[in-house]
């Protein structure tokens, strides 16, 4: 089992156009995405690890994403998450963490 860990840190939100969707997602930055993966443990599809989020007054359950070409993880961010804290693409926005 993995320990749980916390993280908070300020990072921009930005959009991902693929073919048929787009999406909004932060970067964890590179030392707490490192940190996160020494710690994971097992993994779910794709690499994928499981945690709270907090964006605001807004919680919420999501996964991150492993990005190979950064070695960042990727916080996909909903569009409930967006318009309950009023942010969109290019707003810098404080994020905490907990895994585990």
């Amino acid at each position: 089992m993995q320990p749980e860990q916390t993280h908070s840190f300020d990072a921009s939100l930005w959009l991902y156009h693929g073919e048929k969707a787009s999406w909004h997602f932060i970067t964890v930055p590179a030392e707490i995405s490192h940190e996160i993966r020494f710690f994971a443990g097992k993994t779910n599809g794709f690499g994928s690890i499981r945690v709270r989020a907090e964006i605001g007054a807004t919680r919420f359950d999501t996964s991150l994403f492993p990005d190979k070409a950064s070695g960042c993880y990727f916080l996909p961010v909903k569009a409930l998450v967006r318009k309950a804290q009023s942010i969109t693409s290019g707003d810098r926005v404080c994020v905490r963490l907990t895994t585990g």
